[in-house]
């Protein structure tokens, strides 16, 4: 699986989706071409750029089919678990997965 560390996009989430098929699209493509499962790792951003994120990573992955295409935001061990994961799931593309590196802690600790 290739990763592809897109990095360096506006804050806006209009810029950035801009900026993405401009200068990251053809890099995505790129590796499809070359028969490559890819894994995009975009910076933490908020919950205004989910849509444009997850279009274009569905848009590829339908278009590329039966490769995988999946994107991930977050950091360190959260992406390596997720890319491990993805590795290893064969059935899973066109998804895009905001990770939390701190993990949900336990859910029914204060219930208890």
């Amino acid at each position: 699986m290739k990763r592809i560390a897109v990095d360096d996009l506006p804050e806006d989430p209009l810029s950035a989706a801009g900026v993405f098929h401009q200068h990251w699209l053809p890099r995505a493509e790129d590796a499809l071409a070359a028969g490559d499962d890819l894994l995009l790792v975009f910076a933490p951003a908020d919950h205004t750029h989910r849509a444009w994120r997850l279009a274009a990573v569905a848009g590829l992955a339908r278009k590329h089919a039966p490769l995988r295409v999946n994107a991930v935001t977050g950091e360190g061990e959260a992406i390596a678990g997720a890319e491990r994961y993805l590795a290893a799931a064969p059935g899973v593309t066109g998804q895009y997965l905001p990770l939390d590196g701190d993990g949900a802690g336990d859910p029914l600790g204060a219930a208890r």
